[in-house]
């Protein structure tokens, strides 16, 4: 599906930089190139190998100097879109950009629509859908896992997946269709198995890749985390030595910290929006009161709770307080100041929480620091799962399509259970199909493509 018309646009990064990128893509881009770009050797940038790198200069319409640049000429379909495509490496200066910008335009490409690269890419049968908005995760992730995890996406990881399940239902359906048209009552048996056999991996497939999506929008948009606890436990302590330096005032007398501090910081991997609160008790002190207030209405917004509570002393009125107020949510229990004494609480919070739930730290000495990241790993990617092993989904759009495959699937299991008529487990099973594509891009409508690229840069 090449398009008939050229675009261009800069692909790096707006402001003075050693080094800027144009890129012009379509059927006119060597002919526009040429009549700008001036190899030092004198020779049309079409006589050289594609892919291969010439020194020249820009000159304007006048004959004039612009930039001394790098041009490569990449011969479609061996491109980012698969379309003839010419990159100008020019110096990064703002003027320079804009004037080769504008000679491109002069000579015939026209601005690029945000996204309009990649869009063309995946028109262009190079990429997938899926592929096509891991390149907005791969630009925008926050840690080396949530990166991982968008090249995997780009390499295929769970287009090559869907594939599958796909493929496998596509047989059901060829089954059942050949089933209905020549009926045999001797294979009906033989034909439900089969077909519920072939649901059910489908399922399963499908219920894996689920398990994984809690993972996938944590590492893609970082997990939303309060830290509270009554005054003077070392809330700020736990916030400094996790941030590594000294970001929140800690003092030894209560009520230091009065408002909200948010940070946003990477710990084991794993990116977290990190709030530390003021402390949660009774006060008459109204700048106080307010910033308790706060406190509490984040523990409703938060992902993740930390309890920190001082391990020197018994429980008191404040902690029972927070402890009930977090009961049923996801909490992390962290007993501070272990290099003071041993823990006088472990145990009765055993009495209330898994003790797997309960990790003893030093804030001042970072003892047991080690323990809080093990936990948090362990919380965000499950028991077992690694980022290398495993298929996180982050993006929202595909998880909703894949949300509603896993429940046609389950309908077309109760169907095939059930013995339903033939014609009901095809409508579910094409169902199934149907969405799936919606995620890779074979049945997307057209408004929903143009949505999605909408939200791309300019340049990508």
């Amino acid at each position: 599906m090449i398009q008939e018309d050229t675009i261009s646009a800069v692909t790096t990064a707006p402001g003075n930089a050693a080094v800027g990128v144009i890129r012009i893509s379509g059927p006119e881009a060597l002919k526009t190139a040429e009549r700008m770009f001036f190899a030092a050797s004198g020779k049309k940038l079409q006589s050289y190998p594609s892919h291969t790198m010439v020194y020249g200069f820009i000159r304007d319409e006048k004959g004039a100097d612009i930039d001394e640049v790098f041009a490569v000429y990449m011969k479609g379909p061996r491109s980012y879109t698969a379309e003839d495509v010419v990159e100008i490496q020019c110096h990064g200066g703002v003027q320079s950009l804009r004037h080769i910008l504008r000679l491109a335009y002069f000579y015939g490409a026209r601005p690029a629509e945000p996204g309009e690269f990649t869009k063309r890419a995946f028109l262009n049968g190079r990429i997938d859908l899926v592929q096509a908005e891991a390149v907005m995760d791969i630009i925008n992730s926050k840690s080396s896992a949530a990166l991982k995890v968008a090249l995997q996406q780009q390499e295929g990881f769970l287009s090559g997946k869907l594939k599958e399940i796909r493929k496998e239902l596509r047989d059901v359906i060829v089954h059942l269709e050949a089933v209905i048209d020549y009926p045999e009552e001797d294979i009906e048996d033989v034909t439900y198995k089969e077909v519920a056999d072939a649901i059910g991996r489908a399922k399963e497939e499908t219920e894996t890749l689920l398990q994984g999506t809690h993972t996938g929008k944590i590492l893609k948009e970082g997990l939303r985390t309060v830290i509270v606890g009554r005054p003077n436990v070392g809330k700020s302590s736990l916030l400094n030595t996790l941030l590594k330096e000294d970001r929140a005032l800690v003092s030894e007398f209560e009520g230091t910290t009065r408002d909200v501090i948010e940070e946003q910081l990477v710990i084991g991997g794993v990116p977290v929006l990190l709030a530390d609160t003021a402390g949660i008790h009774d006060t008459e002190d109204f700048v106080e009161k307010l910033g308790v207030e706060r406190s509490r209405a984040f523990l409703d917004k938060a992902e993740l709770i930390m309890v920190v509570m001082d391990g020197t002393s018994p429980l008191t009125a404040d902690d029972e307080t927070i402890l009930t107020a977090v009961r049923g949510k996801n909490t992390v229990f962290v007993v501070n100041k272990t290099d003071l004494a041993e823990s006088m609480i472990t145990n009765t919070l055993a009495q209330q929480a898994p003790r797997e739930n309960i990790i003893e730290i030093s804030a001042k000495t970072r003892e047991g620091i080690d323990l809080l990241e093990n936990w948090l790993k362990e919380f965000v990617y499950g028991s077992g799962r690694q980022a290398e092993e495993e298929i996180y989904i982050q993006n929202e759009r595909q998880i909703s399509l894949l949300q509603q495959a896993h429940e046609s699937l389950c309908d077309a299991a109760d169907a095939a259970a059930n013995r339903l008529p033939y014609d009901c487990l095809t409508i579910d099973v094409d169902r199934t199909l149907t969405l799936m594509g919606e995620i890779t891009g074979e049945t997307v409508r057209d408004e929903i493509i143009n949505e999605i690229f909408s939200r791309f840069c300019v340049g990508k």
